[in-house]
């Protein structure tokens, strides 16, 4: 009978991030904001929200690009 030598698993801990900063939240954040953006994109009422509709979907857009690079 041949006994095996037992090694021990010596990578670090794993840390986990903060629940407010996984990917699930922070995506779904990300998705919308460029829903606002879009709806303020469309609506016929205010041309400041209208001014101000390609700036928060393309904060959405990298907010989403960089969030996708998070862990679940």
């Amino acid at each position: 009978m041949k006994l095996e030598p037992v090694v021990k698993n010596q990578s670090a801990p794993r840390k986990t991030w903060p629940r407010w900063a996984r990917r699930g939240i922070q995506e779904n954040l990300a998705v919308a904001l460029i829903l606002l953006g879009v709806v303020m994109l469309v609506q016929p009422f205010s041309i400041v929200l209208y001014g101000y509709s390609f700036v928060t979907v393309l904060v959405g857009v990298v907010m989403f690009i960089i969030v996708s690079k998070f862990p679940e």
